[in-house]
């Protein structure tokens, strides 16, 4: 695909359809060896915990006020893939429920099938943690939190500062860098994903150090699945986590050597979907077959339940276990 496209970034098939035909080649030989496409990518059988995404804002839900991209739930305590998915499905619920009791629901969803936020950072959280307290109590599952910051779409490169156009927040760096360890410190958060801009490898070093015994600090934009940035990220112990998206990266093949970096640096993989998706379940089969123990695919929307429903379906198969974070 490479030799074909002639470009470093596929700027002529398109990433779209290198990642496809990636996919579509994997399938047919998997079919072709009688195998289920989780065994051809690797031996694993672990499934992973869910990240769901319950309240949104920023670029994935237009209209509401909060700037943070995503608020995530994760059941670190659920016993199945099945109550896990489930478990993240009624705190969504619960969330839309609190916004209806609260008077502020507008009844909106973004890009990834989370709530549109009414509120700013802090009373979000707020009701995702109330949200999981009430849940907790129902199920008797445990639940943590984890924030999608997506600082760069924050970032303004001529102000110098992280903008929250409807909080009357501007930010410098470092207090960039406070708001998001008072996150992690008041709210116990598991999970922090982008909390600075994408060039910024020395500032996620630096907040690393002051709370990844606490958290996973989880880099997407800073990486895009690139292997070059992820060895940069490695050698500026910038983060203890990596997001691993196949269409950001063009091919599966691509994908797993960026996975397999990330496993032999002794850092946690994160199989995720985008906000544009489809229904296709390779992202699945790819977390299970690699080992990975967290998949960001959303919570509810029928191209993020199919790939829920297709773990569901891979635990029966191999019987495997959910995996399980350290910080838990």
């Amino acid at each position: 695909l490479r030799e074909v496209d002639g470009t470093n970034n596929f700027s002529r098939i398109g990433g779209n359809l290198a990642v496809a035909l990636s996919f579509a080649v994997a399938k047919a030989e998997a079919s072709a060896r009688g195998l289920s496409l989780h065994l051809l990518l690797g031996k694993k059988t672990t499934l992973p915990l869910p990240l769901g995404n319950v309240l949104g804002g920023g670029a994935h839900a237009e209209g509401g006020r909060l700037a943070l991209q995503e608020l995530l739930v994760i059941p670190v305590a659920a016993r199945s893939f099945q109550e896990a998915a489930f478990t993240n499905a009624k705190v969504h619920r619960k969330v839309g429920e609190l916004l209806k009791k609260k008077g502020r629901f507008v009844g909106g969803k973004g890009d990834e099938g989370a709530w549109i936020s009414p509120w700013g950072s802090e009373e979000s959280l707020n009701v995702v943690r109330e949200a999981c307290e009430e849940v907790e109590g129902e199920t008797g599952v445990k639940m943590r939190m984890g924030v999608d910051m997506a600082a760069g779409y924050l970032y303004d490169p001529k102000e110098e500062r992280y903008v929250y156009p409807k909080e009357g927040r501007k930010l410098t760096k470092e207090e960039q860098m406070e708001f998001a360890i008072e996150l992690v410190e008041n709210y116990d958060l598991l999970y922090l994903e982008d909390p600075l801009c994408e060039e910024d490898f020395q500032g996620f070093s630096t907040l690393l150090r002051k709370v990844g015994k606490k958290c996973l600090v989880c880099g997407d934009d800073l990486f895009a699945t690139n292997v070059k940035r992820i060895e940069k990220g490695v050698e500026e112990g910038a983060m203890n986590a990596v997001l691993i998206k196949p269409n950001q990266v063009g091919t599966l093949s691509e994908t797993l050597k960026a996975i397999e970096l990330v496993q032999e640096r002794k850092l946690v993989p994160v199989v995720s979907h985008r906000s544009g998706e489809t229904t296709d379940e390779t992202i699945a089969h790819l977390a299970v077959g690699k080992g990975c123990p967290l998949i960001k695919t959303g919570a509810v929307g029928g191209e993020r339940i199919s790939k829920l429903n297709e773990l569901i379906r891979l635990q029966e198969e191999t019987g495997g276990k959910l995996a399980r974070i350290g910080f838990t």
